[in-house]
């Protein structure tokens, strides 16, 4: 193994980074930061077909969101096609790799044979090179594919730094197509030629990459190449057990910044989903950075719950600091065509609320009631604002026109308008709460009033009474 440590997240552009992608990505992240090493982005864009420019830009504005800050690349794999097509060309002269002259629908036929005769269907290696075997002429006209030489014997192995050892009998494999017949490299082999040249150390990768890996470890072999450590990460099932989809949580990682989730909380979160440091719940990326390893992954996939996500972000909103949540909330507000520049101080409001809310949706959903021109329901006027409680609140605003606009005189007069019509604070908090607010609860109603101010308080009872 090499001295530094050089890490990769290579995701195809097919999609977006979601939340499976984003914790391979921040593992391989950690894994590099830990052990002072440089963590690489790659592309995996060879895909044409399905690749596109918004998919990469998804990945890169998720990977920024999350601060998972690469030190080299991003590099693309289209880029590098005359690299991979210079090394099949050493293979060939090495005879590591040979052409292929076989059509896909012989192939096709061969297969379809094996498996009637209960085989596991595979190339019989008729255009692979021995000692005294005599190849068939090239057909006219027929561009080949180019096949990795396989060996025939022995097993490849690898001690995977989450799965523990694996081996695989090389008799179970058929020489791969490393190019096909227009010249263009196939995935496998592009992986092998930039974990090469790029010399990474650990692969921290998806478990459906373990089938890959041992025809990736004799590709690596023949070309004389170091071959890096493999830990392969089980996957994310939803909350009811299933594999993630779109309907828990395997959306754009972007997603989550349009549902109110600090990226800190969803970074805390990710790490804990298959990764262990002790019964440590709540911890900083620096905590993370010092504690990551791989011996703590846990090989049994691992379960999303968005319970225990919005439980996380709940803490991290109590945490965050109020201007920074007042920027980020008057982005969300504006969207919704919402001023706060025109109503109470947003950062008083966010220090009042941010301890009552799992999202920053939720703090501006209940912070935008102070901004906008509320009507309570009908529903709930006629349930709260009733005689008794009209008068009350009538009694009340004469108070409020003239007492000191702090939290104790405040306090004060609502207090002496429940004793002075014989009413419990609720009967008359609540349907104070009704009118400024258009709901019936809401943080401490002094303090509420407080923050909402004189004029907006006064304005509103006016219009209810």
């Amino acid at each position: 193994m090499a001295s530094t440590v050089r890490t990769r997240f290579a995701p195809s552009p097919t999609g977006y980074l979601h939340i499976g992608g984003a914790r391979t990505a921040l593992f391989s992240w950690a894994y590099a930061r830990r052990h002072g090493g440089t963590f690489v982005l790659r592309i995996e864009d060879t895909d044409v077909a399905r690749s596109t420019p918004e998919a990469v830009q998804a990945i890169l504005d998720g990977m920024s969101w999350l601060d998972l800050n690469w030190d080299e690349g991003p590099f693309y794999q289209m880029q590098r096609m005359d690299r991979y097509k210079e090394v099949i060309q050493q293979m060939l002269a090495a005879g590591t790799a040979y052409p292929c002259y076989m059509p896909p629908e012989e192939l096709d036929a061969l297969r379809e044979a094996q498996r009637a005769r209960g085989e596991k269907p595979r190339y019989d290696g008729r255009w692979r090179p021995e000692p005294g075997k005599v190849l068939p002429e090239p057909p006219a006209g027929v561009q080949p594919v180019i096949r990795f030489k396989n060996p025939l014997e022995g097993i490849v192995a690898w001690d995977d730094l989450v799965k523990g050892r694996i081996e695989i009998a090389n008799a179970e494999m058929d020489d791969l197509i490393i190019a096909r017949a227009d010249g263009t490299p196939t995935y496998n082999f592009c992986v092998v030629v930039d974990d090469w040249d790029m010399g990474i150390t650990q692969v921290i990768r998806g478990d459906d990459h373990v089938n890959n890996t041992p025809r990736q470890i004799n590709i690596l072999k023949a070309l004389g190449a170091v071959v890096p450590q493999y830990a392969h990460l089980s996957m994310i099932l939803g909350d009811d057990g299933q594999k993630l989809s779109k309907r828990h949580g395997a959306v754009s990682v972007t997603q989550y910044d349009d549902d109110g989730y600090l990226p800190e909380a969803v970074i805390n979160y990710l790490a804990r989903l298959g990764w262990s440091h002790g019964d440590d719940e709540i911890f900083s990326r620096e905590q993370l950075v010092e504690w990551f390893d791989l011996d703590h992954i846990t090989p049994s996939a691992a379960q999303f719950n968005t319970e225990k996500l919005n439980w996380l972000n709940a803490h991290y909103i109590k945490q965050a600091d109020n201007a920074r949540l007042a920027a980020d909330v008057s982005r969300r507000l504006a969207r919704r065509g919402v001023d706060p520049e025109r109503g109470p101080s947003l950062e008083a409001l966010i220090a009042l609320y941010k301890d009552r809310v799992a999202t920053l949706n939720e703090l501006a959903d209940a912070v935008e009631s102070f901004y906008i021109d509320l009507h309570a329901s009908p529903e709930l006027l006629a349930q709260h604002l009733t005689d008794a409680a009209r008068s009350a609140l009538q009694t009340l605003r004469g108070k409020l026109a003239d007492c000191a606009w702090e939290k104790a005189a405040l306090s004060a007069a609502i207090k002496e308008t429940c004793n002075a019509f014989g009413m419990k604070m609720p009967q008359v908090a609540i349907p104070l709460r009704v009118v400024l607010l258009g709901q019936p609860q809401s943080p401490s109603i002094d303090a509420v009033l407080e923050t909402m101010g004189r004029d907006l308080v006064l304005a509103r009872l006016d219009r209810a009474l």
